[in-house]
């Protein structure tokens, strides 16, 4: 029975603890859809067919009001543009 309560302690002791980033807060607006174009656009491999038409279809989402669409389209760009910087 005593395991029982040490098991919640125990399972935090595994979760790695993310130091090297610090803790980014956004919101779900055009300043944030602004934010990511600006990093998509200095990506170096931006201009690769699908981070571009990602960042294409996210612009457009965010122009027109729907920022979690097109946040979540310029998110996977740039996971796009990283993959493809990284040849795979």
């Amino acid at each position: 029975m005593h395991w029982l309560f040490s098991l919640p302690v125990s399972a935090l002791a595994i979760i790695p603890i993310q130091a090297e980033r610090p803790l980014r807060v956004t919101t779900d607006g055009a300043e944030y859809c602004q934010t990511l174009v600006l990093r998509l656009a200095a990506s170096p491999n931006a201009t690769a067919e699908l981070p571009r038409f990602l960042g294409e279809e996210g612009r457009h989402l965010c122009a027109n009001g729907r920022y979690r669409a097109g946040i979540a389209k310029l998110r996977r760009a740039l996971r796009a543009a990283t993959a493809e910087q990284r040849g795979g």
